[in-house]
């Protein structure tokens, strides 16, 4: 069977963009592949973070994904710093790994500029995510186009380790995300949905209240043609909420153009917002219950102690490879 590895950094709630362009995939390749879903926290701390709120973010995150469709008995949860060999992996790679090529990668241009001091963590960030990925033997890492060139550093540096030291690598591929599955800003349709907006009306989080998702529907951006007609070009706002509630309520965005013909933006806005609360009401029952629960920290002692079984041997591959360690008679 092959391997996925996905790591997901816990910094706040995530939203509907998050869900349906990333989560609501990964819940379907658990039925096919072997899974290993991260919650990388040791990547979070590359820029500044308020300690109790990482601690909130980390377990609200693994919560929400176990909510959200993940079974722990066909895919593989766990939390990064509970498996120590992803920083010890990511110091070998580190040391096999160009600052040139470091320098040149685009995040790391976008988060330093302007900065006096930048952590040498936001540097070495992609060595960990190499570490992160090849620790497991991945095949296939699904990625979205901001990460898309550390992918191609990953496949550079195992492909350099491979050559200079042993083959033991697999050269993992991308997995782009099925088009279609793009949710834009509430706000500003014509860019992605984001947590990070500092307009708070731009996005729905999985935990919003029904009142919170019926007032940001209802104060979505649409146009003044009054048509509900898709067309991403001239229609972004309509577009976009068709999308939705193709997506969350089941029906194609053909079947929604006829069904709301002669209808105005405010009785299809008004029923989105039943279909949005509808699909989030589960999820959220079930995240509310699980948060602090036993059998969260049970599900990620038993995903830590399954990700260190296998990520330890490919360690063990690594410091043989390079000589590490001492040689037992």
């Amino acid at each position: 069977m092959e391997t996925i590895f996905s790591g997901i950094q816990p910094s706040g709630v995530i939203t509907l963009g998050n869900y349906v362009g990333a989560i609501k995939q990964f819940i379907e390749l658990q039925e096919d592949y072997d899974c290993y879903f991260c919650v990388v926290d040791q990547h979070a701390i590359t820029v500044p973070q308020d300690r109790l709120e990482l601690r909130k973010n980390i377990k609200g995150l693994a919560a929400l994904y176990v909510a959200a469709g993940l079974d722990p008995k066909k895919a593989t949860l766990f939390i990064q710093s509970e498996v120590p060999a992803h920083a010890q992996a990511s110091w070998m790679l580190q040391c096999i790994a160009y600052i040139g090529e470091l320098e040149r990668m685009t995040q790391f241009k976008d988060k330093s500029q302007g900065k006096e001091a930048v952590s040498a963590g936001l540097l070495t960030y992609p060595p960990l995510m190499a570490a992160d990925i090849l620790l497991y033997d991945t095949d296939m890492v699904p990625v979205g186009e901001d990460q898309k060139q550390h992918l191609e550093l990953t496949r550079d540096l195992a492909e350099r380790f491979n050559r200079k030291y042993n083959d033991i690598f697999t050269i993992p591929e991308a997995r782009i995300p099925k088009v279609g599955a793009r949710i834009m800003s509430l706000q500003e349709p014509t860019k992605k949905m984001s947590k990070s907006d500092s307009n708070q009306k731009a996005f729905i989080t999985l935990l919003d209240t029904p009142k919170q998702i019926e007032k940001k529907i209802k104060s979505a951006v649409t146009d003044s043609e009054g048509i509900i007609k898709f067309n991403r070009d001239q229609k972004p706002g309509v577009s976009n909420l068709l999308s939705i509630y193709s997506i969350l309520g089941g029906k194609s965005i053909e079947e929604l153009e006829k069904e709301y013909d002669g209808k105005g933006y405010g009785d299809f806005k008004a029923d989105l917002a039943e279909v949005v609360v509808k699909a989030l009401s589960p999820i959220q029952e079930r995240y509310y219950q699980l948060v602090d629960s036993k059998e969260l920290d049970d599900i990620l002692d038993e995903g830590a102690e399954k990700a260190s079984k296998k990520a330890n041997r490919m360690l063990k591959k690594m410091e043989n490879a390079m000589g590490l360690g001492r040689k037992r008679s």
